[in-house]
């Protein structure tokens, strides 16, 4: 069987995710892989045949998406042309991990695809969601890459077709420590503010990883380094606790680690914003904004918060069958 594995590649979570999930489908069948995206600093060990720039998010500095940015650098003519050239007709199955321009050819052209991603298990309705829905947030999680049969991964199994986080080989079999260091991933806030913020807090080593700094500077006890997937991995198992916005894999990768978490979903991210309903309900403290009112926050919950003792199965290999056996059902 002739496979295609598109793999949305803004942020890091469906890259770092992908490399575990390539050697199970590749059980499967004959694999080719499509990247489509601009914003990842992970690079696949694996040759990836189709790139693309696809529709990608560019991250500000304020807590959100930059959409001026976002407009600037996606052409819909480009698009539109990539969906109606894309060889998706040249494979069985296209596995899709929330990547629209396959997603849109499949429909088109009436190929066979199955979503295997974390935005698949919000198709759910029984997935958690906030106290205030977003019809249009609703809308892109249907609509930005649309499939009909999928397997979802979440921080648990709300549905039947959702599997709990893939937690990557280098997290699983890391030498876990506590050196008392505090690691931050905001990619969408600015470094030097955070700098600021976070010298008011006394007594606290901080290791900042920034996709705004190319360089790393060091400003007191704080550290600002830019994003390594190395480097960012050794802070966390080797921290006592983590900073981030509400995605899925760096939230699920600090939990079966047992650290302390604290997360920050992005304004007008919609997919977080769902994240941060399900953290909250497994005991995971969460900040609307980080800003000069959240230093008391930040402080309670460097003094009170605890590590939750939730690990994930690694569950990889069933999900992967799950997907492939949907090509068929």
């Amino acid at each position: 069987m002739n496979i295609l594995y598109a793999i949305q590649g803004t942020g890091n979570g469906h890259l770092s995710r992908a490399v575990d999930i390539i050697p199970e489908l590749k059980k499967h069948g004959k694999l080719d892989l499509f990247v489509s995206g601009a914003q990842a600093e992970i690079v696949l060990p694996y040759p990836v045949k189709y790139k693309s720039k696809g529709l990608s998010f560019y991250f500000g500095k304020q807590g959100g998406i930059n959409f001026l940015k976002t407009f600037q650098k996606n052409s819909s003519k480009d698009v539109i042309k990539e969906i109606n050239s894309f060889p998706v007709e040249n494979y069985d199955l296209v596995i899709n991990d929330f990547e629209p321009i396959t997603a849109w050819a499949c429909r088109k052209k009436e190929v066979p695809i199955v979503g295997l991603s974390h935005q698949s298990a919000l198709l759910s309705k029984k997935s958690p969601r906030p106290k205030i829905i977003d019809p249009f947030g609703e809308w892109m999680l249907k609509n930005y890459a649309p499939i009909k049969k999928y397997v979802g991964f979440h921080f648990e199994r709300y549905d039947k077709n959702i599997f709990t986080p893939v937690v990557r080989s280098a997290i699983r079999e890391a030498s876990v420590k506590d050196l008392g260091h505090y690691t931050i991933y905001l990619p969408a806030y600015d470094d030097k503010k955070l700098v600021q913020l976070l010298l008011k807090v006394s007594k606290v080593r901080w290791h900042i990883f920034s996709k705004h700094t190319n360089k790393p500077y060091h400003v007191g006890r704080i550290s600002v380094y830019p994003i390594s997937g190395q480097d960012f991995i050794e802070s966390v198992v080797t921290g006592s606790g983590v900073l981030c916005g509400a995605g899925f894999e760096t939230p699920a990768e600090v939990l079966n680690l047992n650290k302390k978490l604290l997360v920050v979903p992005m304004k007008s991210q919609y997919e977080q914003h769902c994240n941060a309903a399900a953290l909250k309900k497994l005991g995971v403290p969460v900040l609307k904004k980080v800003k000069k009112k959240s230093i008391k926050k930040i402080e309670r919950w460097l003094e009170e918060g605890k590590p939750l003792n939730i690990s994930f199965p690694d569950t990889t290999a069933e999900a992967v069958e799950k997907a492939v056996g949907k090509f068929s059902s």
